[in-house]
């Protein structure tokens, strides 16, 4: 199957009332699991690569072709993005690769250097209908960078999409990267007026901290693009630990490697059921 446009997806999440996952990919193994959770629910995934996933593996080249061949060799709806690119240079060059979105991340500038460089992000993307998402109001965690507790004004909210052309807003409601414990809670009555005040779909980043029923709640709220790293990486982790206590003489890293791969599949199936408000458990 050709990959899916990421706009395509949000789209029909949008009008559906449901929300979307959004899984990033460490690896090859991660891609795999991912797109075989959405084979075996039916329902579509975005897999995401960041910029400090392109920077472990040495360059954009590898991990960019390896998660487009499996995205295009899936039967599933599978969309390809870009997630957290600081550097706009390489927004541009995946828009070029054939990503179905990107997120340029200008979060750390000031409010007037983010549009211009995000309107230009925007004005490049506009030539091959690939969507583009950028984040307003910083979100706790991200590499001690993004202060816990700071939120988005949905004014300012408002005036960044109608001055730089979004398609996607990622917005600081309460979650923070890289929780390793589910125990965040999402400001639900700003999410209510964030989805009022701009006409582009909300995405929530730093989804691992957030409980089940907080995040359904924010879906409701007006919450469309989900972003899970942490969570997913943690069940790949744990499930290669026990593989390994319970192997302790294996060499081969493939057998241990498909006990993760089978972890991240399953969670990453719940999870999609989850956000698409179906039984997460089949």
């Amino acid at each position: 199957m050709t990959l899916t446009p990421t706009r395509a997806i949000l789209t029909d999440a949008v009008v559906a009332g449901r929300a979307v996952g959004a899984f990033n990919v460490l690896h090859l193994e991660t891609a795999e699991a991912l797109v075989r959770a959405a084979e075996s629910t039916g329902l579509p995934v975005i897999l995401q690569i960041s910029e400090n996933a392109i920077r472990y593996h040495g360059g954009f080249e590898p991990i960019a072709r390896a998660t487009l061949a499996v995205a295009e060799a899936s039967s599933a709806a599978v969309a390809v993005h870009l997630d957290h690119a600081e550097d706009a240079e390489l927004a541009l060059l995946a828009i070029d690769y054939g990503f179905g979105s990107v997120m340029y991340d200008g979060a750390k500038l000031d409010f007037a250097d983010n549009v211009e460089t995000t309107r230009r992000v925007v004005a490049h993307a506009a030539t091959t209908g690939v969507l583009v998402e950028a984040e307003l109001g910083e979100i706790g965690g991200k590499d001690g960078a993004h202060a816990p507790g700071v939120r988005t004004d949905p004014a300012e909210a408002a005036q960044f999409v109608a001055e730089t052309g979004v398609d996607a807003l990622a917005v600081a409601v309460g979650s923070s990267h890289a929780m390793t414990e589910r125990v965040a809670a999402l400001d639900l009555e700003l999410i209510a007026r964030l989805r009022s005040a701009v006409p582009v779909p909300l995405v929530l980043h730093g989804s691992s901290g957030v409980p089940d029923e907080t995040i359904v709640a924010g879906i409701r709220a007006g919450l469309v693009k989900i972003n899970v790293s942490t969570h997913l990486n943690a069940q790949f982790t744990g499930a290669i630990r026990r593989f390994l206590d319970e192997h302790p003489t294996v060499v081969d890293s493939r057998k241990y490697l498909a006990a993760g791969r089978d972890a991240i599949e399953a969670e990453a199936a719940r999870l999609l059921r989850l956000f698409a408000g179906k039984d997460p458990n089949g």
